[in-house]
């Protein structure tokens, strides 16, 4: 584990976003709560992030207003792959996934995708944005960029939503029949996704879409630290949208469920 580095990459894109602008604000503000003086920099499993060999943090990435961000996001993505250090985005709204799952699919043909929400994400298109940060996995399912969708916490699938899952197959667990963690179990290298609507506004206020009804943080954590898979490649926090926060306490919250992603990828 000493010798193994994790990479650390902002998207601070937010230009798909249907209700609200401010999660571009985001990877900053997780930066600053993952450092806090408040806290420390060990996850609950015993890794201490803080030395000099865990996280090579690599800064936002700086998009040309002449070039398709889409396409930028995809070849950032491939280019720090080449070392195989597994990655974790910053978002950003949740369109960014699918051009980083672009990327990763690149290098990882057989992968699989794990999905932490209060929405599927997977309408056809959204305002007549195909685009929309809540069309991310209807694109990622068409291209087939993954063998297997798990999506957990959802409780925002409308009718057409529904169709979607049942089309590409996706298994949704839904938060209408939750009865506390569980063990996930992959056969491919994994990809972690993480929106932080996925939990409770109570414990997430700083979300574009409140969704009540949603994961507590404990159970967030636990359904990560139940993972089981050949390694975990990477992982995305999106949507935090720090113009609703209280008191950075979301903010806080993404950096805490950094750790302990970032401490499972290198278990």
């Amino acid at each position: 584990m000493n010798d193994t580095r994790l990479k650390l990459l902002g998207i601070p894109f937010d230009g798909n976003s249907s209700y609200m602008r401010g999660p571009a604000e985001a990877p900053d503000k997780i930066r600053k709560a993952l450092h806090i003086d408040s806290s420390n920099m060990w996850s609950e499993t015993g890794i201490d992030l803080g030395t000099t060999k865990c996280i090579n943090d690599l800064g936002n990435l700086e998009f040309d207003k002449e070039q398709d961000h889409w396409q930028m996001i995809s070849n950032r993505i491939s280019l720090e792959l080449n070392d195989k250090h597994p990655l974790i985005c910053l978002g950003g709204d949740h369109s960014i996934t699918y051009p980083i799952i672009r990327g990763f699919s690149e290098k990882y043909p057989a992968l699989s995708i794990l999905h932490f929400d209060a929405h599927p994400d997977l309408y056809n298109d959204l305002d007549a944005n195909a685009h929309s940060h809540a069309s991310p996995f209807a694109r990622i399912m068409e291209q087939q960029l993954t063998g297997r969708l798990v999506q957990v916490g959802i409780r925002g699938m409308n009718g057409h939503q529904r169709e979607q899952a049942e089309r590409f197959n996706v298994e949704v667990h839904e938060m209408r029949d939750w009865n506390g963690p569980f063990t996930l179990k992959f056969d491919t290298p994994l990809y972690i996704t993480f929106d932080m609507d996925a939990l409770d506004p109570a414990y997430a206020p700083g979300v574009s879409h409140h969704e009540p009804g949603g994961l507590t943080t404990r159970e967030a954590i636990s359904m990560i630290n139940r993972v089981e898979a050949p390694s975990i490649i990477g992982a995305d926090i999106v949507e935090y949208n720090p113009q609703r926060d209280l008191n950075e306490v979301t903010a806080m919250t993404a950096a805490k469920l950094l750790k302990e992603i970032a401490a499972k990828m290198l278990q």
